[in-house]
C-alpha cells in the first residue's frame, strides 16, 4: 500500500544559515555538500531503523552515475557517501541529519523514503532541495581557506569592472545579483541546456560534481554561439534591435529576459558583460569567481604566439587579418583545485565566456590554469595558448599596400601585450593589480625563457613560418622617433586638442611625410568610422624636435562617436631614404558625470527620496533621456524613466522613492544615457538601518 504523504520540515531559516544560503529568498532548501542538514517529517509510524532514504538528481538517476543515492540511518556520518543519522523522535515525527558527499552532484534533488520492513510499500516523497559546492568544506575541490574571499567571490552581489585602456584605466560598478529571485532557477537551467545535456542527459548530470566540467560547459553557455546560449555578442559599433552592451547594469535583467523570451539570445554583449553574467552563474552554484581585466589584449588567432597589425600608407588601421589587440579584454578567474594535472596548478582558473576561438569545435575557454600560464605550460588543459598569447603575444606592425599585397614590416614590439592585470580588492571597492600573478616581470630574462619554452611547447621554435619578419626586419633602426600628447581635456563634448612629436634621432637632416587620420573605434580597436585626416611634409635638421599641433573639434567627431568613446589616432611617417615610422595613441574621452544624493535616513520598509542628478555640460541640448537605476534590496527589478530634452549647461533632478527591504550596506547603480553622451554611470553605497 502506499504510504500516506508525510509533511516535512526542511528547517530552512537554520539549514541556510549553517550553509550560508540565507541570501537565497527561496521557499525551497538550498544547502552545500559534504556538509549536515536537518529535516523533520512526519506520517511514519515504524521504527526509524526501518527507513530506507532515496536522494536522486537528473531525468535518468543512477547509482552507478552517482546521481542516486539510497541510504539508511546510521550512527555517524559517512565522509564517502551519503549518510542519515538520527537527531530525535517524537510518537509521529522524526528528525534526521543528512549529509552528502564532499563531490556530490550539485544541482535539485528529489528526496524519498521508504519502509523497508512492510517490503511492499513504494517510497514517499519528502520534497525537492537543491545541493550546491562549498567552499567553506575542506573536502570540496571548491574549497576556499580564507573567509573573507569566500565571502566576496560567492557571497557579494555587487562587483566592480574595470575597463578603459592602459593610459585610462576606468572602472564601473556591477550588480551580480545571483541571490535574487529566480537566478538559482535560471542557472539550473542553463545546465539543462548546454549541447553535453542535450546529447546525454545522463552523463552529463553525472559530471555536475566537477567544478572543471562546469565551469567550461557554462562558459559555452553564456554566449549565445553553437548553443542558443544567453548573450548574443556585437562589437561592430551599431546595437539596433537591442540594448548596447554598455548599458546594462547588471546580471538579473540579462538572464532574467533570456527565460522570458523562451530562451533566445539575449542582444548585445561584449566582453565584460559575458564576464559578469558567468560571475553571477558560477558564484550562484557556489563556485568561488571574479572579473579579470587585461589591458593590451591580445587575441592571437592563428596560435603563432604573434598578433600582427597592418596600416595602409595613409595611416588606417586595416582589419584584415582576424588577429587584434584589444584595449582591454575581460575574463573570468575561479577558484578550484585540478585533480587531473596536480596540486601546482590548482588554484584561480581562467575560463573565458567571449566568443572568440572555438576549443573543441564550440565556442568555449578554459579552465586553464593561472600558474600553467605563468610558468609557460600552454600544452596543459584547457585552452592555455590563447590564453597565454593574451597576456604575452608579440606584436609586429606592418604597411600593407592593398594593390601590390605587398607587406613592409614597421615595427616589433615584446613588451606591450598584457599590463595592469586588474581586478577588484576582497572587501573594498579598490583596483588589485595580478600582473605578476600572470607572468614575470616584463623584459627580464625570466620572462623571455618562459615565452620561449611556450613556443618551443607549441612547435613554433623549429617550424620555418614564411609569415614571420626576418632578423634583419626586427634590428632595423627608424631615423626619428615620434609620440601624440594630450593638451586639454579629454572630454566628450570637448574639442580633441593633440600634439604630434617628432624628434631626428640622426646627426643629418631628414625629409618625412606624414599621412594622419582619427577614427572613432570599439574597445576592441576595430575602426569604425573615419572622424578626421591629413598630412603634412617637413624637414627636421640633425636631432631636430619639432610640435604640430591638432584639433579635431567636437562638431567633426560627434557623429561618429562609438558608445566606447575610442578614437584612434595615426600618424604613418614616410622618412625619405628610411624605413617608416607609425605613431598611434588610443585615445578614451570621458563621460560628464551623473550624480546620485540620498535625501534622509535609508531605514527598512521606510521610503526615502533618492535625487539623480545630471548637468548637460555643452552647448547643445541633449535629447532622448533616459535614466535606468537598479539595486538589490532597495527596489525590485528595474526602473526606467525618460527625461525632458536638457538645454545647454541645464541640470535635471530625478528624484526617486526607494522602499529598503533589508538593512546593511547596499548599492545603487545608476545608467544614464542621451543622444549626445552614452551610459554615464555611477554607483552609491546606501546604509539601510533599523
Amino acid at each position: 500500500i502506499a504510504a500516506t504523504q508525510p509533511s516535512t520540515n526542511w528547517h530552512l531559516k537554520e539549514n541556510a544559515r549553517d550553509h550560508h544560503t540565507s541570501k537565497f529568498s527561496s521557499k525551497e532548501l538550498i544547502v552545500r555538500r559534504g556538509q549536515a542538514f536537518i529535516v523533520t517529517f512526519n506520517g511514519t509510524e515504524q521504527p526509524e531503523q526501518n527507513l530506507t532514504f532515496i536522494a536522486e538528481t537528473g531525468p535518468e538517476p543512477s547509482k552507478l552515475a552517482k546521481t542516486q543515492a539510497t541510504f539508511g540511518i546510521s550512527s555517524m556520518v559517512s565522509k564517502e557517501s551519503w549518510s542519515a543519522v538520527l537527531q530525535s523522535t517524537s510518537s509521529n515525527s522524526v528528525s534526521i541529519s543528512i549529509s552528502s558527499p564532499p563531490n556530490a552532484v550539485i544541482g535539485r534533488y528529489k528526496l524519498s523514503v521508504q519502509n523497508t520492513s512492510s517490503g511492499n510499500s513504494s517510497p514517499a516523497n519528502l520534497g525537492s532541495f537543491v545541493l550546491l559546492f562549498n567552499p567553506w568544506s575542506s573536502g570540496d575541490d571548491v574549497f576556499m581557506p580564507n573567509e573573507a574571499e569566500c565571502e566576496e567571490y560567492v557571497l557579494e552581489e555587487f562587483g566592480i569592472i574595470f575597463a578603459g585602456n592602459k593610459n585610462h584605466i576606468n572602472s564601473f560598478g556591477w550588480n551580480f545579483g545571483q541571490f535574487q529571485g529566480d537566478i538559482l532557477n535560471i542557472c539550473l537551467s542553463m545546465l539543462d541546456r548546454s549541447l553535453n545535456y542535450r546529447q546525454d542527459p545522463g552523463t552529463d548530470v553525472s559530471h555536475r560534481n566537477d567544478p572543471k566540467y562546469l565551469g567550461r560547459v557554462l562558459s559555452a553557455m553564456v554566449n549565445a554561439n553553437d548553443d542558443q546560449g544567453v548573450l548574443l555578442g556585437n562589437w561592430s559599433g551599431s546595437y539596433e534591435g537591442g540594448k548596447s552592451p554598455s548599458s546594462w547594469t547588471g546580471s538579473g535583467e540579462i538572464l532574467q529576459n533570456w527565460k522570458k523570451s523562451g530562451f533566445k539570445p539575449v542582444r548585445y554583449g561584449q566582453c565584460w558583460v559575458f564576464a559578469a553574467v558567468l560571475t553571477t552563474v558560477l558564484r550562484c552554484l557556489g563556485i568561488p569567481t571574479r572579473t579579470i581585466t587585461n589591458f593590451s589584449s591580445a587575441h592571437d588567432a592563428d596560435g603563432n604566439l604573434r598578433v600582427d597589425e597592418y596600416y595602409d600608407a595613409s595611416g588606417n588601421h586595416l582589419d584584415r587579418t582576424a588577429d587584434s589587440i584589444w584595449n582591454f579584454h575581460v575574463w573570468n578567474e575561479s577558484w578550484f583545485s585540478r585533480s587531473d594535472l596536480g596540486p601546482s596548478y590548482s588554484g584561480w582558473q581562467v575560463l573565458d565566456a567571449t566568443p572568440q576561438e572555438e576549443s573543441g569545435g564550440i565556442y568555449q575557454c578554459g579552465p586553464a590554469s593561472r600558474n600553467a600560464i605563468k610558468e609557460g605550460d600552454v600544452d596543459l588543459d584547457y585552452d592555455c595558448p590563447f590564453v597565454f598569447a593574451e597576456v604575452n603575444a608579440d606584436c609586429m606592425y606592418w604597411n600593407y599596400d592593398p594593390t601590390t599585397g605587398k607587406k613592409t614590416l614597421i615595427f616589433s614590439k615584446s613588451t606591450v601585450i598584457g599590463q595592469f592585470i586588474s581586478t577588484k580588492a576582497v572587501g573594498r571597492d579598490d583596483r588589485v593589480d595580478v600582473t605578476n600573478d600572470y607572468k614575470y616581470k616584463e623584459g627580464s630574462t625570466n620572462e623571455r625563457d618562459i615565452f620561449k619554452k611556450a613556443r618551443k611547447k607549441l612547435g613554433l621554435e623549429d617550424k620555418f613560418d614564411p609569415t614571420a619578419p626576418t632578423p634583419q626586419e626586427i634590428d632595423q633602426k627608424p631615423d626619428l622617433s615620434g609620440k601624440f600628447k594630450v593638451a586639454g581635456s579629454l572630454e566628450v563634448g570637448k574639442d580633441l586638442n593633440l600634439i604630434l612629436v617628432l624628434a631626428n634621432l640622426q646627426s643629418d637632416a631628414k625629409t618625412v611625410h606624414v599621412n594622419m587620420t582619427a577614427w572613432s573605434t570599439v574597445y576592441t580597436r576595430k575602426p569604425i568610422r573615419e572622424i578626421w585626416k591629413d598630412s603634412i611634409s617637413v624637414t627636421l635638421s640633425p636631432e631636430e624636435v619639432k610640435q604640430f599641433p591638432i584639433k579635431i573639434p567636437y562638431t567633426e567627431y560627434q557623429q561618429q562617436l562609438t558608445t566606447d568613446n575610442t578614437i584612434q589616432v595615426t600618424a604613418l611617417c614616410h622618412v625619405e631614404g628610411g624605413i617608416q615610422v607609425l605613431v598611434q595613441r588610443d585615445i578614451i574621452l570621458d563621460n560628464p558625470a551623473i550624480d546620485i544624493q540620498v535625501l534622509g535616513e535609508a531605514k527598512v520598509n521606510k521610503e526615502v527620496d533618492v535625487e539623480v542628478i545630471f548637468t548637460n555640460p555643452i552647448d547643445m541640448e541633449v535629447t532622448d533621456c533616459v535614466l535606468q537605476v537598479e539595486g538589490n534590496d532597495l527596489l525590485r527589478g528595474i526602473l526606467e524613466i525618460d527625461i525632458p530634452p536638457l538645454k545647454a549647461s541645464e541640470t535635471s533632478s530625478t528624484k526617486i522613492k526607494l522602499i529598503p527591504f533589508q538593512t546593511g550596506s547596499k548599492h545603487l547603480l545608476a545608467n544614464f544615457s542621451c543622444d549626445k553622451f552614452a551610459d554615464i554611470k555611477t554607483f552609491k553605497i546606501i546604509n539601510v538601518i533599523d
